[in-house]
């Protein structure tokens, strides 16, 4: 069977996000991605403020990276990032987009009114990372 490492960042739900610094090293984060195949984006919810967010608002290029439960495969995505929000109102465009996200990674949430002040009051942000270049390695 042939490796594709597509399928590895599809079936993903922990990653590594890496940003760059403003002294050019990079930064890396933890971060649970959705990996939209057909758009060939990646999504990640973020809260603004955090290194990785001011990062790309500053440069807003990325990588992320994912290994393989076994340890024995990894993939890489890597492109250019777009940021939504955060957003004031429960129900404005920068919330529509998490909410979107959400249902996209994880289905119907229990309670939408709760998450959507959550993701007023935590101040979170939709990173959209258009995948411009994947790669990866099955060593067994």
């Amino acid at each position: 069977m042939t490796f594709d490492p597509h399928d590895l960042l599809a079936d993903a739900r922990i990653a590594v996000l890496a940003t760059i610094k403003s002294n050019g090293l990079p930064q890396l984060s933890p971060v649970t991605p959705y990996y939209d195949r057909d758009a060939g984006v990646i999504y990640v919810s973020m809260t603004e403020g955090r290194a990785k967010t001011r990062n790309l608002r500053r440069d807003p290029r990325a990588a992320l990276e994912v290994t393989s439960s076994d340890g024995w495969a990894w993939a890489t995505a890597e492109g250019p990032v777009t940021l939504t929000g955060p957003g004031a109102d429960p129900h404005g465009p920068e919330v529509e987009a998490l909410v979107d996200y959400y249902r996209k990674a994880a289905g119907e949430h229990p309670d939408w009114a709760e998450y959507r002040e959550v993701m007023v009051s935590d101040r979170r942000v939709l990173m959209t990372l258009k995948v411009e270049r994947v790669y990866g390695e099955k060593i067994r």
